[in-house]
This record gives structure tokens, sequence and C-alpha cells, in this order.
């Protein structure tokens, strides 16, 4: 019997800074999520499905 490796979660960069997570499979997600990229890190991970979020600070711009 062989062990399976997990996928890693999925990283996505973003140009916002506050960001929306719902784990993205339609009715097999979860419960919609609002995210705030820390400037000092520069990312973001969702607490229900692990996805992490990354900010192009490159083309980066304000959510207000």
């Amino acid at each position: 019997m062989t062990a399976s490796i997990p996928e890693p979660p999925e990283t996505i960069v973003v140009t916002k800074w506050k960001v929306a997570c719902d784990g993205g499979q339609g009715a097999l997600g979860h419960p919609r999520v609002w995210l705030t990229i820390p400037r000092d890190t520069g990312f973001v991970e969702c607490g229900y499905c692990d996805r992490k979020f990354v900010i192009d600070r490159e083309h980066a711009h304000s959510d207000h």
C-alpha cells in the first residue's frame, strides 16, 4: 500500500491587500471569509482551506 502525498495548498498572486476566499469549489467550498494581507509579510493563508494569497507588490493597489 502506497501512502498518498497530499497536494500542497494553492498559492494565488493578487494585486489587492484585501481578498475573499470561499474555497473555490462551489458547494464543496467553505463560507466566504475576507482576509487582509499584512504589509510586512506580503501574504496571508486562509484558515479554512490553507490557500495562500501573495501580494504582487509591483502591481498592488490600495483597497480604498
